[in-house]
């Protein structure tokens, strides 16, 4: 017997939702965009689910809706502090300095102000590979990108991150 849209719905919810909130949290920075975001993408998961052809795993095809829909709040975003003449990468990091939820360390706090302050592109892979800890064909099959460009958007990643860390640190 074939399980029913809402049941196959119902699983997804149950077995990515607690993982798809870290992954969207890590590149949006606050936990109530965060919460109305994840909204969004089940949203967009049940409206999609009908047309799942099955050409990828459900975690693939979950995790492609979750980051592009995290990635188009990120484009509009950096619409909207560009219209309040500042960047979308220092709105992050005051977003995430203002979080009432934020419950890390300092250094867990510096570490997220560090990957918002990454290039959209960068700071999607190194949440993938860094906290996901998605292999870098995982992440290939949800972006579009080829292992390649990945690993290097990932070392350059890390080199600013580092780079943000020392300065943060120099700052003090």
């Amino acid at each position: 017997m074939q399980a029913s849209l809402e049941q196959v719905f119902n699983a997804i919810v149950r077995e990515y939702s607690e993982r798809l909130w870290w992954h969207v949290r890590r590149m949006v920075g606050s936990h109530e965009d965060t919460d109305d975001l994840l909204q969004e993408i089940f949203l967009k998961i049940w409206t999609a689910l009908p047309s799942f052809r099955g050409e990828a795993q459900y975690y693939t095809w979950v995790w492609r809706i979750a980051t592009n829909e995290t990635l188009n709040w990120l484009r509009r975003e950096r619409v909207r502090a560009a219209l309040r003449f500042s960047s979308a990468e220092e709105q992050a990091v005051q977003r995430i300095e203002g979080d009432p939820y934020f419950n890390g360390t300092a250094a867990q706090r510096e570490l997220a102000k560090a990957v918002a302050r990454l290039p959209e592109k960068q700071r999607q892979v190194f949440v993938m590979r860094w906290w996901d800890e998605l292999p870098y064909e995982e992440i290939s099959a949800i972006t579009g990108t080829s292992v390649g460009a990945l690993k290097a958007s990932y070392h350059l990643a890390q080199e600013k991150v580092k780079l943000n860390l020392s300065d943060a640190e120099v700052s003090k």
